[in-house]
Formats: structure tokens, C-alpha cells, sequence
């Protein structure tokens, strides 16, 4: 008996060590490295995730339930997925003062950036006419079942959607008791713990540069937080009639493509990666001034924004409790 108790205390303890896991998701590519057993974490959990997510938030996929609604579906139940989403974005939506609104997606798809049809030659009075079905007040959730004051009010996620799958692996990873974790969808990140160096994650910001090659301007460590960046220096439209170029980014005010000086905004914050991914894209469309206003009012929330001052060429802004590394 006292034989074999030793020879039990003698047995190593199982040892975990660091793993990568990457794909394709919601249109890009996702990477995750955590610290963990062997087997702890598969590649079918994770499909079993991106399945789950896309079935209740994807505009790429008719069946979706988002989708469904959209088309004018009112008896859509929608999932516990799609309820903290909502949330989420309806308390930014009201911080940013709409600058955020994933209503916006009617013009969204008008103006040739969403799995919607386009229209072509936009004028005044087409955007007038969509700018109606614009509005996150206008649409509300009940019993699971979205009401909306305007049947055409086309709702899309896109812009906090791909964080909040970034939120829903991670805390996959938590509910097995993994607590150092990198987990990236398309640029958009949480991490938790230390790197297999034992030393916060370290992240690179991309400089924007307009002819599609890729440098960084400046490295960040994260320590338990979330990062997101939107920008409007790679995705964007010229109108093949007038040669003009438009950023990705719908002012929700005006209906049409934020014209800005800001090119890139970085938020970082011990919050959801949903939430920063929503104020990034909020900035874009507020632009730099009422940026750095917002910021002021908000200590929790880091940021590095990248801008163009004209003559002087780009130029970056550090909210004060964000240390960059070089």
C-alpha cells in the first residue's frame, strides 16, 4: 500500500507547453498561440465556433439569422451571440453619439463596401432617401425578436463582429483553463498572460502606407487587453466617373464616406476585443479632433492614431497612458 503511494507522488505532472492554431474566418485569417496540453484545443473546437458565430452574424451568409432579418424576417429568435452584440453596440452607439451604428449598413452596401447590391452613380438625394433607415435607436430587441421602424433598416455587425469572435475563442481558451493566449482574427486581438518567453505579447501597428507594400510604426505590449486598428488607407473605391476615392468608413451623420485626416486609429483597453474593435471604427468616422476629444474623457482607453497634417506629412498621436516601445 505505502509501496504504491509512492510510486503515484512520483509521477510527473502532465506538461503543457505553447501551440499555434491558424485558418481562414470571416473572410481572413485567424491565429491563435496559447499555453496548453496536448489535444486541449483543437481545430474542430474552433470551426465549431466560427460555424456557430457566422449562422447568427454573418451578412455574407443568406441563411444567417442577421441575414434573415435583414431580408424582413421578423420571427427570427435570435441566439445569446447576437443579444450581446446588440448590447454592445447599442452603449457605444450612444457614447460615440452614432458615430458607431451598425445601422448603417444599407449605405454600407450602396456606396460598394458590403455583401449588398451597389447603386451607381450616389447622389444627394439617394443618400437622403437611405439615410431614414439609418439609425441604432430606431431598432430594438424584444423577446429575442428584432422590431425595426423601418422594414428597410438593414442592419450589419462587421464593424465589432469580427472582435466579438475574437472575444467568443478566447473565452474558449479561459473555459479550459488557459490563461496565456493570443487570439487574432484579421488584425483584431486579445491576449491574456505571457508569450513563450514568458513576457507580455507584442504587437506591431502598420504604418499606412498607400502603395500596398507593409512596414509598422511602432510596437505595443499587451498586457491582459484587447487591441483593435481601422483604418482607411487600404479599402476603398475610386468612382470610375469622377476618379474620386472613398474610405470604407460611412459617416453616419452625412451618409457618405468619411473624408478625414485621420488614416489609422488603434484603440487598446482592458475591455473586449468587441468594444475596442467598435471605438476604432467610431474614431474613423469621428475624426481627429473629436477623437482626442472623446479620449479625454475616457483614462481606461489607449490609443495611437496615425493622421496627415498636410504639408508635414503623417504624423502620430499617443494617448498619455499608452507606452510604445519604440
Amino acid at each position: 500500500m505505502f509501496l504504491i503511494a509512492g510510486l503515484l507522488s512520483c509521477e510527473k505532472e502532465p506538461q503543457t507547453s505553447y501551440q499555434k492554431l491558424e485558418g481562414i474566418a470571416f473572410g481572413t485569417t485567424f491565429n491563435i498561440a496559447f499555453e496548453a496540453l496536448d489535444s486541449q484545443v483543437t481545430e474542430k473546437d474552433i470551426d465549431s465556433l466560427i460555424y456557430v458565430m457566422n449562422k447568427s452574424l454573418s451578412t455574407y451568409i443568406p441563411t444567417s439569422d442577421i441575414s434573415k432579418i435583414n431580408k424582413g424576417d421578423a420571427s427570427v429568435v435570435v441566439d445569446a451571440l447576437f443579444q450581446e452584440v446588440f448590447d454592445k453596440s447599442a452603449k457605444i452607439y450612444r457614447e460615440t453619439d452614432g458615430a458607431f451604428d451598425p445601422t448603417i449598413g444599407t449605405l454600407v452596401n450602396a456606396w460598394g463596401f458590403g455583401p449588398g447590391a451597389s447603386l451607381t452613380q450616389m447622389s444627394q438625394s439617394k443618400v437622403d432617401s437611405l439615410l431614414v433607415f439609418v439609425g441604432f435607436d430606431q431598432v430594438i430587441l424584444k423577446d429575442g425578436k428584432l422590431i425595426k421602424n423601418h422594414p428597410e433598416t438593414y442592419l450589419d455587425f462587421n464593424a465589432n463582429a469580427k472582435g466579438f469572435a475574437v472575444d467568443v475563442m478566447g473565452r474558449f481558451l479561459e473555459s479550459k483553463e488557459i490563461t496565456n493566449y493570443l487570439v487574432e482574427i484579421g488584425g483584431e486581438i486579445r491576449a491574456r498572460g505571457v508569450n513563450s518567453k514568458n513576457q507580455p505579447w507584442r504587437i506591431a501597428i502598420e504604418k499606412p502606407n498607400f502603395d500596398g507594400s507593409r512596414s509598422f510604426q511602432t510596437i505595443i505590449a499587451l498586457e491582459n487587453e484587447s487591441i483593435a486598428t481601422s483604418g482607411n488607407y487600404r479599402k476603398f473605391k475610386i468612382d470610375s466617373l469622377s476618379g474620386e476615392k472613398y474610405a470604407h468608413t460611412i459617416d453616419t451623420k452625412t451618409g457618405y464616406p468619411s473624408k478625414s485626416n485621420l488614416l489609422s486609429a488603434s484603440v487598446i483597453a482592458d475591455l473586449d476585443c468587441a468594444d475596442v474593435d467598435a471605438y476604432a471604427t467610431a474614431f474613423m468616422a469621428m475624426g481627429l479632433d473629436k477623437t482626442k476629444d472623446f479620449l479625454n474623457r475616457r483614462n481606461e482607453i489607449k490609443a495611437f492614431l496615425i493622421y496627415n497634417d498636410g504639408e508635414e506629412g503623417l504624423k502620430t498621436f499617443a494617448t498619455a497612458n499608452l507606452f510604445l516601445e519604440n
